[in-house]
């Protein structure tokens, strides 16, 4: 509009211009036609022509007005007809999102009515709306279909059809769905992220990458994030490799580790493959990194016995280089606990053992001192009593998925198939007040106080298996939680009934009865009224 008003303006700059040249230079003009003479002044001529040309121009227009008319008419209508049913299917959209089933369906109609549907296919959305909202799902997925098989509403109609497939439980149809869409735009979040985790779940790792990285090429998700997401694909693949290819495993654990400097089981991986491969100090080097980035256990034990002909004094070493590169730390204290206690060097295991109960009053602290005590003393008393501080004590941290605890750390979660799902944190919080009379949260202090006193001595075979934890765990558990009966009456009092001693004749009046009503069957006890008391005899009480 705006360049249209400076063409206009310009226009009557050039006219104006043009007609004072013209007064500037006055002259006459003659014209001779059929022996007349016509003679003027030029001014008047060209102000004749130009109005002449305008004339002109106003007879074209109106011509042509009247020529078109009917069209005119009819395209106005139409565009009138057009508006309406517009006006009627935002009001069925908004209806729809609101949850009004009956005013989507009325709009539906309205707009199928004034509009036609492959003019505009938003119509096949507002009815599949209002079928799913009254229900219908078998009409809404027809309606979904219909759009997926459009150009211009594929992804919408794809989306539809994979929310009613993970509606129905049917997953390969929504996988299918999820891939065909991620094919054609894998810039779609949902599309994109469900083919994903469908490939992560199938194990088919480098399709899961490509995928990856279409994404990250065209910013579907965040720098930081689709990192992560490449490593966690690289490990998994790595974890597939180590056995038959370490040397594959190794550069794709290695590349992770460049992805995520701390992602733990990368660098596990990486060090398993170089022990494969004799790269002793290169796997320890790593290792060593992702410990002072954040100290694992599992780091820690491959650490220790990185080299199996090691001594139990050169794993003590490694332990203590451990520690030396993050003092004050639990996992430290536990590794270093540990390797003490396999080189029986009882006395310094049970200091770290403390000092890490000192640090943090874990499960696993309380275990380790009871093992040492039953390598040590062998005393099963002790070693019960740290038994049930360990029952006490917080859960030690494990790689949790949506309520979901492994051993080991998996790349997908085993509940809702989601990619990186596993964390390295305690499985649930303690317990909120006590489960028995008496039972109060472990402590070191408490526990070195309540520890009973040493045995003189030893069991011949004591028992080293503490998994007896957990079942004391879950019988604790199901006490607690299990109603107390009501007490029965208690029974009358029945009247004795005297019984003969053994020689068949009642007691004498004055005369001890015996105990119990009879005398015991151990040989070892002696009857008075039988046999005569020796000459010698032992008394215990």
């Amino acid at each position: 509009m705006l360049i249209r008003l400076v063409l206009f303006a310009l226009f009557v700059l050039l006219l104006a211009y043009g007609f004072s040249w013209f007064a500037d230079r006055p002259g006459d003009l003659s014209l001779i036609w059929e022996g007349q003479i016509y003679q003027t002044k030029l001014i008047v001529a060209v102000s004749a022509i130009i109005a002449l040309i305008a004339a002109v121009m106003i007879v074209w227009w109106f011509i042509r007005l009247v020529w078109t008319s009917p069209h005119s008419v009819t395209r106005y209508f139409r565009a009138r007809k057009r508006d309406r049913g517009y006006q009627a299917l935002s009001t069925g959209l908004i209806a729809a999102g609101a949850g009004n089933a009956l005013l989507a369906r009325k709009m539906a109609a309205r707009s199928r009515g004034l509009i036609r549907a492959d003019q505009e296919p938003l119509i096949n959305l507002l009815e599949a709306q209002a079928a799913l909202i009254e229900g219908r799902h078998d009409e809404a997925r027809a309606k979904f279909e219909a759009m997926a098989n459009d150009p211009e509403t594929r992804e919408l109609g794809l989306r539809g059809l994979y929310l009613e497939a993970r509606r129905l439980g049917a997953n390969e149809a929504a996988r299918q769905y999820a891939e065909k869409a991620a094919d054609n735009a894998p810039y779609l979040p949902w599309a994109a992220q469900a083919t994903l985790e469908y490939r992560s779940q199938a194990g088919r790792w480098d399709d899961a990458i490509r995928l990856l990285e279409q994404q990250k090429a065209a910013r579907v998700v965040e720098k930081g994030d689709a990192n992560r997401l490449h490593a966690v694909l690289l490990t998994a693949r790595a974890g597939e490799k180590l056995e038959g290819n370490p040397t594959g495993a190794r550069d794709d654990a290695q590349q992770a580790l460049k992805l995520a400097a701390d992602f733990i089981p990368a660098a596990l991986i990486a060090a398993k493959a170089l022990f494969r491969e004799g790269g002793v100090r290169r796997a320890a080097s790593i290792l060593e990194q992702a410990w002072k980035s954040t100290p694992h256990p599992e780091i820690g034990q491959a650490y220790v016995r990185a080299r199996s002909g090691d001594s139990t004094l050169d794993r003590l070493k490694r332990a203590e280089r451990l520690e030396a590169l993050r003092p004050n730390n639990v996992e430290s204290l536990l590794v270093v606990a540990q390797a003490a206690l396999d080189a029986q060097e009882f006395a310094k295991a049970r200091a770290k053992a403390e000092a890490a109960a000192r640090m943090q009053p874990r499960e696993a602290a309380f275990l380790l001192l009871a093992d040492i005590e039953e390598a040590e003393t062998g005393d099963q008393g002790r070693v019960r009593h740290w038994l049930a501080q360990a029952l006490k004590a917080p859960r030690d941290p494990a790689w949790v998925a949506d309520g979901f605890v492994s051993d080991k750390w998996l790349p997908v979660s085993p509940v809702t198939g989601r990619l990186d799902a596993f964390e390295w944190k305690a499985p649930f919080g303690q317990i909120e007040g006590p489960l028995e009379d008496g039972s109060t949260p472990a402590s070191i202090e408490t526990a070195l106080k309540t520890l009973p006193p040493l045995r003189d001595v030893r069991p011949e075979s004591p028992v080293n298996d503490h998994r007896i934890i957990e079942l004391e765990r879950a019988a604790t558990i199901a006490e607690a939680a299990r109603p107390t009966p009501a007490p029965a009456p208690a029974p009358a009092p029945a009247k004795p009934k005297p019984v003969e001693p053994a020689s068949g004749k009642a007691p004498a009046p004055g005369e001890a009865k015996p105990f119990f009503g009879g005398l015991p069957d151990d040989p070892g006890v002696r009857d008075p009224r039988v046999d005569p008391e020796p000459k010698t005899r032992l008394r215990l009480f």
